[in-house]
């Protein structure tokens, strides 16, 4: 976040509750990326005993999300970042551990340039969901946007 300190994966599970409750572990976040995974545990299962499809599309969500704070967060002062659209692709059944990796595809400095320019910018963040063992369940994009804050009415 430009030279800032912050820890990203904190923020966001502060302000997310329930990427708490899945227990939800941010391993790195740095300049547009994000990756952090969910522990293997029975009540996150579904019927073929590996993680819940709620639990990969959540898990991705809040990976795309703290890669756009960690891009874009300094911005929080004049935008909300919100997520528009996603599309999850299901490859093969998740087991164990699952891991996801997002990315934004837009640069700091484009989106930038949409609210100086006063308009809404939107983009999208690709994130790939591995197992274990390194293979890919699950990829999705999450389309995000930055809806400028209104200004205060003088009262």
């Amino acid at each position: 976040m430009c030279g800032m300190s912050v820890d990203i994966g904190g923020l966001l599970l502060d302000t997310v509750p329930f990427a708490r409750t899945l227990g939800i572990v941010f391993d790195t976040v740095a300049d547009g990326r994000a990756v952090c995974h969910v522990p293997d545990r029975p009540e996150l299962h579904n019927h073929v005993s590996g993680p819940h499809a709620g639990v990969l599309f959540t898990l991705a969500e809040s990976a795309s999300g703290a890669a756009v704070l960690s891009s874009l967060g300094d911005q929080l002062s004049r935008a909300v970042p919100l997520p528009t659209t996603a599309t999850i692709e299901y490859r093969k059944v998740a087991v164990g551990q699952v891991r996801a990796e997002a990315r934004l595809l837009a640069s700091r400095d484009e989106v930038v340039a949409k609210l100086d320019a006063g308009e809404r910018p939107v983009f999208d963040v690709a994130v790939e969901i591995t197992n274990a063992d390194g293979a890919v369940v699950s990829a999705l994009t999450v389309t995000w946007t930055l809806r400028p804050n209104r200004p205060a009415r003088p009262s």
